[in-house]
């Protein structure tokens, strides 16, 4: 982890450009330094201290940013203070803390609202993996008779199911649509194209289009599924994650290319629904972006116990879908000497290779932006920097378009960051506070380094890394529950205190990490940690395990005097 520090008169000059203060914003300095998640008595974060009085304010202030959104201008002689392209989580959150902070917001949208994570990502595939889980638990007549139950037959209507996932895309999309037009955000339809410098012009195809002017513009549209040379998607035997989640078959043998967090939460879902499942890994062992060591323990509880096979260190150089009676036809090379290995005949190939930005079309050559591999280049402000690494002002860019962090609640927390620079705190994303998690049965969370990205950092800044383990099987509420199979890991410093990472495989993995993530984004060390109480028996003991089991050196300070890592 880097530290960060940076003089108030540099921040200043940083965000000279951002726009003025808003109406919410005036108890704050212009150039006063906000770091996400560093801790309040430390940094002195006005918002942790704001009494009820303040808070009554703050609320008045929001209804009259709703009520003055719509009015005429902004009052600098653009149409909107921000304007933001692309409408999904990323949008979402920046569009409303920006009418929070007063400033006159709107939002274009050239498919639906919600975007990838909404319609076609984390949310309805949660709704799959809901009934994956419940499948699983029906079908475990071990674990049922552990607890007392009988069942005597279980089944699925696959419709049903596809209906389930569907209506929860459906009702997130009008949460988020009515959330916005409740708050006063502009919800603008069509393509946005910036035309020149504090210029949008968007509009449908067939239709005329408009232009308007922004203080600043966000970029948020997203990512798409990425779909190797070689591979050709019929959407219904060869396809992406953006068919899958319809559900509209489930195959007999499906062959999933990658696996990552994308292919894995397939694997849960059709092997729960009845699919024999293979695995195509490019790398040589499966599950590359986790912790090796949890990795491990999850191929052995999500992989080997169930109907599924794998190939590693292999490209799928060719796939074929099914036509005129011939299965799918999936042709292995090998990884390294590109020879051919074998033919691969399945029912179906799901592709979960990865996403690729959606940035095309967004007329970036109009401002001298060029992009890398598809990205927007951006600084640690998410502004963006021009060929020749210059940043644009007043042009700032988010989520999956910068490549950064590509997971949604990482773009919400970008464009908040975005937003609080625009009206005038300067603020710098934490990215390593930022957890992740893969809603398998049991899930996988984490946050910060692997053990392998802390040693090295160690290695190359001379400080020790330590290494602490608990398992679920000694945590009372997994066991009432029958779900020992788990483990939770933290890498830390013995020196500081300071949390590095920590990964968790086991139930309700995903809703646990947040503890720890939060402890890095706050600076909380664990001499802190360790006299923090939890409640008895939750699974939350899981973590409090972790923080009393470290040995941190003796002498060393619990209270935070300079910013962690950002």
């Amino acid at each position: 982890m880097h530290s960060v520090s940076i003089s108030a008169s540099a921040s200043a000059s940083a965000i000279a450009s951002g726009g003025a203060r808003s109406k919410a914003a005036a108890g704050r300095r212009p150039g006063e330094i906000r770091f996400c998640g560093l801790r309040g008595d430390a940094l002195a974060c006005a918002s942790l201290r704001a009494s009820h009085a303040a808070a009554a304010t703050r609320r008045a202030v929001l209804r009259a940013a709703a009520s003055a959104n719509g009015a005429a201008g902004s009052g600098d002689g653009f149409d909107y203070d921000l304007v933001i392209i692309g409408a999904g989580v990323g949008g979402h959150g920046a569009a409303l803390h920006a009418v929070e902070e007063g400033l006159k917001t709107a939002i274009i949208e050239g498919d639906v609202v919600g975007g990838t994570c909404v319609n076609r990502g984390c949310v309805p595939s949660k709704a799959l993996l809901a009934v994956s889980g419940r499948m699983r638990e029906l079908h475990d007549e071990h674990h049922m008779k552990s607890l007392g139950l009988q069942v005597s037959s279980t089944g699925y209507d696959r419709q049903a199911v596809a209906d389930h996932a569907n209506n929860l895309a459906s009702k997130i999309r009008s949460n988020l649509t009515n959330s916005m037009k409740a708050m006063g955000v502009d919800i603008l339809t069509g393509f946005g194209k910036i035309v020149g410098k504090q210029k949008v012009r968007y509009g449908k195809v067939g239709f005329p289009e408009k232009e308007i002017t922004a203080k600043n513009i966000i970029i948020a549209t997203g990512s798409v599924p990425f779909v190797p040379k070689g591979i050709e998607i019929d959407g219904k035997t060869v396809f992406t994650s953006d068919h899958a989640l319809k559900l509209e078959s489930v195959p007999d043998w499906i062959a999933i290319v990658g696996s990552g967090y994308i292919g894995l939460e397939f694997s849960d879902v059709y092997t729960a629904l009845g699919s024999e499942v293979t695995f195509v890994e490019a790398l040589d062992q499966l599950m590359p972006g986790f912790d090796p060591e949890i990795a491990k323990l999850a191929q052995r509880v999500l992989i080997n116990t169930r109907k599924i096979d794998y190939h590693t260190g292999v490209f799928a150089s060719k796939i074929t879908p099914a036509k005129d009676g011939k299965p799918v036809l999936i042709e292995l090379i090998d990884a390294k000497t590109k020879e051919h290995k074998e033919t691969l005949e399945v029912d179906a190939a799901l592709i979960a290779t990865g996403r690729a930005p959606f940035t095309s079309g967004l007329g970036l050559e109009n401002i001298n932006v060029v992009t890398q591999r598809g990205f927007i280049p951006v600084d640690e402000r998410m502004q963006v920097t021009d060929a020749d690494g210059n940043v644009v002002p007043n042009l700032f860019c988010i989520g999956d378009a910068n490549g950064k962090l590509m997971l949604a609640h990482a773009a919400s927390a970008q464009g908040i960051s975005v937003v609080e620079q625009i009206s005038g705190r300067d603020h710098i994303l934490n990215h390593l506070s930022i957890p992740a998690a893969c809603f398998t049965h049991p899930e996988i969370s984490m946050v910060g380094l692997t053990e392998p990205q802390a040693r090295e950092k160690a290695d190359n800044e001379g400080f020790e890394v330590s290494v602490v383990k608990t398992s679920f099987k000694a945590n009372t509420k997994a066991l009432a529950e029958n779900e020992g199979d788990g483990i939770a890991k933290m890498i830390y410093r013995p020196d500081t205190g300071e949390i590095l990472g920590v990964h968790i495989l086991g139930l309700h993995a995903a809703d646990l990490i947040h503890e720890a993530s939060n402890a890095i984004a706050l600076g909380t060390r664990l001499q802190e940690l360790k006299l923090a109480v939890h409640a008895h028996p939750t699974l939350s003991e899981v973590l409090d395990e972790l923080f009393k089991a470290a040995k941190v050196n003796s002498g060393v300070s619990h209270s935070v005097n300079e910013p962690v890592a950002a």
